[in-house]
């Protein structure tokens, strides 16, 4: 077994409970029988080993850090490390040497202090699990005479050959020696390309790995055969940071302890409070005097900083720092982003459009006529009174804004950017795939979850105990049933609480415009509309705010009892159902505006109740498209800054305040910890953990569906999401560079799972939008008037077209107005919006057949867009290929030199045999023509000859 310089344990050969004896930097170093303990003092350690970022003797790399609690006797003292052996004449150890300024160490024969079991337990696991560990092949070191208090560090180093055994393992592709060149433009696409490259070069970031690349070393897997292919010339530097960490945990994840029938992983003991932390340590400080150079730093002054929004972001050393998993999410925000800018242009224009053409909409300056003196219908009973259409003038006016002809054209053409969006992300997926030499790659099933294995150690447990046979258990469906069905209810309520709610506020507007209708002033009665939607709205934002928070717990806690294999198939579960609630919970009040608000009104003397007094609400003269668009617009910028960037601000900045108070209370009590300067260990430990990178996906595909779904109704939403992603950007790296603990670089050639999202919201979105158009907004009742009904071809009389009449004494008793002379005079009919009969009629209040023409041009229009859309968005899928076509250039280049350079060392290997043979055939002749009295050492000369080729 191997014993590094600052460690020992037990010998390989014992089977027992394996206790690793470390002491702190004070401890002089001794050999012992069966434990070895080497402990090299330095004159100025913590800057020998760059505090922290190296062991003490300055040279070994510090990889990893497992962290832990413990507890030291109240009397100041700690207790006796002792190391059991299987026979008894090891049993009495040498005492270990007492620390300096920490009190004396008890003796075997005097009474000890209270000893608490459970972390006697604890510090027996982490001792058998350090010793499997440093037997895997690890290097490790402890510390803690730390600042924090309580607190032990245990540092991992990966040596040399453990580094290349674990990079064959993992199939890691490594740059070997053979370079070549890429591929160039040339003619007019290199002048272009030149062109482009000065323009936009005040807006590149300033770091090595951004700069284009001429020429590219040949990947391939690394194997210890064939060491000779990769450029080992440095050592140290040839895995870096990010791939020596990966190694380290794939390592601590596959590495288990057995005591007491336990089988655990580091998971698994994180998950039991072993272990308290484990993460990869940042590169160095990003911020003060005198800090060396580092990636941290680097990405902290060109990417982490909002003085550089304006940059492009240094994806590559992103990746380099982060990983692969990392780099791909800021890779599709990049992309994201920049797609938006065309969108937030055009949706520009569209909304000037509507600016410039308000004053030429017929419909709009015939409802703001004064002389045309339509009396409308009330809009609550009793309290509410007679009203002139020309009252609601504003509202028809800024519905033009929002609801014109060029509302058709922007919504086809974002359903078309959707699908550019998409082959976009793709192709630039691939070109990150093929630099960061991802081609070829497929993720291997992942160990088991921690909470699994203990869930087939209790069933197996059970088996055994009722001796019946215990082959290798796995969890089945049976075994997961109630976990189903608690997921299936769990959601479904969740879903019925969402729509309780919106319900709720559908009561709140109706009962407080019905309040608001009886006041006595005549302003508080003509802003009733806007008061009741603005309230409404405002407090459909907060409960979206607090459900959200409330939905991820619960997705989280229905996908822990589920008790998924693997961490990828956790994610994806855990995704689907978050993503199903904060959709629902986050749409659902739109959906309501959109469809359903003013839809099962009724008619005056026959409207429809809730409750049997609470009459459905009604959509303004000018349609129901202006309220949808101020709901979009208050919950969409609401959430942005509300949720996504003052949370996000916010919260990481409390919890850091508190952790700051709670150090800065235990300094207080030892002058000489707080005088001490941080490892960077204890540094990154008070940093907050990674979280993983759900909730930063969800956010903005919450806010894509926000862009796409409801973009007729509001066009300056691109724009609105353009402007907090600038932000999102630079906030979420500041997070990862300076607020987070460093993350487990992950290999990932996809976003996974939320790239189908995606592709299933821009497929709704077309749906959707085709609806909003056709029943939401007066789009089509304009365009079947315009053509059937119009006497001069013009849009003039369209408003009365829409409106049906109602005489007044057809009212059902006690819903009649109580002031019918409100407005100076009787009134005889009054009118409402609907296709319907007039009271004169036959058949007086039936629906018309205008209603019904109007309602097939609604439908046949929805089949038109919808097909036509999709078709146009599949033509865009298809004509644009998924790999750009120098990437499968160099791709198949790639495997054509790799063939080549094996094909070099098989003919050079025959050509050395060859030589070899050639050499004993003339050794041979050479022999045969010696002098006779040399004839007895023929044998054994040729017998040398014939050993040299397999001596070498």
């Amino acid at each position: 077994m191997r014993v590094n310089k600052k460690y020992s344990c037990l010998p390989a050969e014992e089977k027992g409970i394996h206790i690793i004896n470390i002491r702190a930097i004070e401890d002089i170093g001794y050999d012992q029988h069966e434990s070895t303990l080497l402990n090299s003092l330095s004159k100025n350690p913590d800057a020998d080993c760059k505090y922290g970022l190296y062991f003490r003797d300055g040279k070994r790399k510090v990889d990893y850090i497992l962290v832990y609690h413990y507890k030291k006797s109240s009397s100041g003292k700690t207790l006796t490390r002792r190391v059991h052996h299987n026979d008894s004449s090891a049993r009495s150890t040498k005492q270990d040497q007492p620390l300096p300024g920490k009190g004396v160490q008890l003796e075997m024969g005097e009474s000890e202090p209270h000893v608490d079991y459970h972390e006697d337990d604890k510090r027996f696991r982490r001792e058998e699990y350090e010793g499997n560990l440093v037997e895997a092949g690890l290097e490790l070191e402890r510390d803690e005479d730390t600042k924090i208090h309580g607190v032990g560090f245990v540092k991992i180093h990966a040596p040399w050959n453990v580094l290349c055994r674990e990079a064959e393992f993992l199939k890691l592709k490594m740059p070997t020696k053979k370079m070549y060149q890429i591929n160039q433009t040339h003619g007019l696409l290199k002048k272009i390309n030149s062109v482009i490259q000065k323009i936009t070069e005040p807006i590149q970031p300033k770091v090595a790995e951004h700069k284009p690349q001429t020429v590219k070393r040949l990947s391939y897997p690394f194997s210890r055969e064939k060491q000779h292919l990769f450029d080992l010339s440095d050592r140290d530097s040839f895995f870096d940071s990010k791939t020596r960490s990966t190694i380290v945990y794939e390592i601590l994840k596959r590495t288990t302890c057995t005591k007491a029938k336990y089988s655990m992983g580091i998971t698994s003991l994180l998950a039991n409070g072993v272990y308290s932390a484990a993460y990869p340590l940042h590169d160095g400080d990003y911020e003060g005097e005198n800090v060396e150079p580092n990636d941290r730093k680097l990405l902290c002054e060109e990417w982490a900083s909002y003085g550089v929004f304006y940059k492009y972001q240094p994806i590559d050393l992103v990746r380099k720092y982060f990983g692969e998993k990392i780099g791909l999410y800021f890779a599709w925000l990049g992309v994201y982003t920049q797609m938006l800018i065309p969108a937030s242009i055009v949706g520009i224009i569209v909304f000037l459009y509507g600016c410039a053409t308000v004053d030429e909409n017929i419909p709009s300056m015939e409802m703001c006529d004064q002389r045309n003196n339509i009396t409308m219908c009330p809009l609550c009973d009793r309290t509410c009174s007679y009203w002139k259409m020309s009252s609601a003038c504003a509202t028809a006016r800024a519905s033009h804004l929002f609801d014109n002809p060029a509302t058709v054209f922007f919504s086809v053409f974002m359903a078309l950017w959707a699908a550019t969006f998409m082959e976009h992300w793709k192709r630039k997926q691939m070109r990150l795939n093929y630099r960061w030499d991802l081609t070829g790659f497929e993720e291997e099933e992942d160990h088991p979850r921690a909470e699994y294995e203990a869930k087939v150690l209790e069933k197996s447990l059970r088996k055994e105990h009722r001796h019946k046979e215990t082959d290798k258990e796995k969890l089945t469906w049976k075994d997961r049933f109630p976990a189903y069905l608690t997921n299936f209810v769990g959601i479904i309520f969740m879903v019925g609480l969402t729509f309780a709610i919106v319900f709720g506020v559908i009561i709140y507007r109706i009962s407080t415009a019905a309040a608001l209708a009886i006041s006595s002033t005549p302003s508080g009665r003509s802003s009733v509309r806007v008061t009741v939607t603005a309230t409404a709205v405002i407090i459909n934002l907060v409960v979206i705010i607090i459900l959200d928070e409330v939905y991820g717990c619960i997705a989280r806690w229905l996908t822990q009892i589920e008790v998924p294999k693997t961490d990828k198939n956790f994610e994806d579960r855990l995704i689907f159902k978050a993503f199903l609630l904060k959709f629902v919970n986050a749409y659902t009040p739109i959906f309501y505006v959109a469809f359903f608000k003013g839809r099962f009104v009724g008619r005056p003397g026959d409207y429809v109740y809730i409750f049997r007094s609470f009459r459905m609400e009604e959509c303004a003269p000018g349609g129901c498209l202006m309220e949808l668009c101020i709901q979009l617009s208050i919950i969409m910028l609401g959430k942005q800054l509300i949720q996504n960037n003052l949370f996000e601000i916010g919260i990481p900045k409390m919890k850091k305040f508190i952790r700051y108070m709670k150090l800065k209370r235990r300094r207080s009590l030892d002058h000489e910890e707080h005088m001490k300067r941080k490892q960077r260990y204890e540094v990154d430990y008070n940093l907050e953990p990674f979280a993983g990178l759900t909730p930063e996906y969800m956010e903005m595909i919450i806010q894509f569906g926000f862009v796409t779904l409801f973009v007729a109704s509001f066009p300056l939403a691109p724009l609105f999401a353009l402007l907090n992603n600038i932000i999102e950007i630079r906030l979420d790296a500041k997070k990862f560079v300076t607020e987070l603990r460093r993350p487990v670089a992950v290999r990932a050639k996809d976003i996974g799972i939320w790239y189908n999202i995606l592709r299933g919201i821009g497929k709704l979105a077309v749906i959707i939008n085709a609806f909003v158009i056709s029943f939401t907004s007066d789009f089509i009742p304009r365009l079947v008037y315009l053509y059937m009904y119009s006497e001069n071809g013009t849009m003039h009389g369209f408003v009365n077209h829409t409106l049906s009449s109602f005489n007044v004494s057809d009212f059902q008793a006690g819903t009649a107005p109580n002031d019918p002379m409100d407005l100076g005079y009787e009134v005889q009919i009054c009118r409402y919006k609907d296709y319907r009969e007039p009271p004169w009629s036959e058949n007086k209040y039936d629906i018309s057949k205008d209603f019904w023409a109007v309602l097939a041009a609604r439908l046949a229009f929805v089949i038109v867009f919808q097909n036509l859309v999709m078709f146009m968005s599949d033509f865009v899928d298809w004509i644009i290929p998924d790999i750009p076509k120098d990437i499968s250039q160099q791709i198949h280049k790639e495997k054509v030199l790799m063939v080549e350079v094996f094909m070099r060392e098989e003919q050079g290997k025959l050509q050395m045999l060859e030589t070899w043979k050639d050499k004993d055939k003339k050794k041979g002749e050479n022999c045969n023509n010696h002098s006779p009295r040399l004839s007895r050492s023929r044998s054994g000369s040729l017998s040398s000859c014939h050993s040299y080729p397999l001596d070498v």
